[in-house]
């Protein structure tokens, strides 16, 4: 008899992801969406579409009843009353996955643990703010709703990724870097370059949610990211190697920076104290990390496809250029 799986979401990129790994592993798969994307699954037979609203619950259960799903992998819950209603209706499924994200640490610590280090506070008024600035207090208090659900016998699990990239990524966070470092011969990276923010690899985010909803223990959190972390200096030169790129990473200072009316802030995926997820957890459920080099290289091929270049997190090639004088005359 073949698995069932119900992804709420499943067109954009995380879900997109999942959806290509259940069909690998022989899963019939149903979607739950508005419909208002271009749906990349819209010819394969293998899955069934639900046109839906994630926010409604009689969608919900509309999705559940044409699915009879094994297991449900939720992609689009970004407010705690979104994973109260799922945990409620899916309260039967074998598995339950909430996708959370390293955003719910609390405490600035290396590395952040599940179980160990604290998570977010949430008030009520956090619980359905729609600022950026709350995200990680709705984060976490979604994932104490999947936990106090576990102990009531629901199958309900969270996994938590860090910056997720790959093909199809949206918001075009790495592939500001990717065409720095396609584009020109020097590229800057604030500080020293040493800065780390770790990042998971969006195949290895699905698998990751796939295997959870398999073999994870109810109750529990996994963090998921790259098994090997890079420093922005690493990124940039493995995106290098992987482009077949002569570019060179030239650390700025804040005094540097300033000369170009810049400030480290300004660059996208730069994070002052080092944000690192143990990933122990989720290995010992069998879980294994594509390697950087193979992660990267697809990436960038995937960017060369696209129309994106991460043009939105410019800080302004002109500005760099100022850097770059004042550092060639010290």
């Amino acid at each position: 008899m073949t698995d069932t799986a119900l992804v709420i979401g499943g067109t954009r990129f995380i879900g997109r992801h999942t959806v290509s790994d259940l069909l690998a592993n022989d899963y019939e798969v149903t979607t739950l969406n508005r419909g208002t994307r271009e749906d990349p699954f819209a010819d394969d037979d293998r899955v069934t579409h639900v046109e839906g609203d994630r926010t409604n619950e009689r969608d919900l259960r509309t999705a559940k009843l044409s699915a009879d799903p094994d297991i449900v992998v939720d992609c689009v819950a970004y407010y705690p009353a979104d994973v109260e209603t799922a945990v409620d209706v899916f309260a039967d499924v074998d598995g339950y996955v909430y996708i959370s994200s390293g955003s719910s640490y609390a405490e600035e610590e290396i590395p952040k643990r599940e179980g160990e280090t604290p998570l977010h506070a949430c008030t009520p008024e956090q619980a359905t703010d729609e600022s950026d600035e709350t995200y990680g207090n709705r984060k976490a208090e979604a994932d104490r709703i999947v936990f106090a659900a576990a102990e009531e016998g629901v199958n309900a699990m969270a996994v938590r990724p860090c910056i997720v990239y790959g093909p199809h990524d949206y918001t075009e966070r790495l592939d500001y870097w990717i065409d720095r470092v396609l584009s020109y011969d020097q590229v800057i990276v604030p500080g020293d370059g040493q800065n780390l923010w770790h990042r998971a690899y969006v195949e290895d985010v699905a698998s990751a949610l796939r295997i959870v909803a398999e073999r994870g223990e109810p109750g529990a959190a996994y963090n998921v990211g790259d098994r090997r972390a890079l420093t922005l200096e690493e990124t940039l030169e493995t995106i290098a190697a992987a482009a077949g790129a002569d570019c060179e990473v030239v650390p700025a200072s804040g005094d540097a920076l300033a000369a170009g009316g810049l400030e480290p802030d300004d660059f996208v995926l730069y994070r002052e104290y080092p944000h690192l997820l143990d990933t122990c957890a989720l290995a010992d459920l069998g879980w294994e990390s594509t390697p950087v080099e193979e992660a990267m290289a697809r990436t960038v091929a995937d960017h060369r496809e696209a129309e994106r270049d991460g043009s939105e997190w410019d800080p302004g090639r002109d500005a760099e250029e100022r850097v770059l004088g004042v550092k060639e005359t010290l």
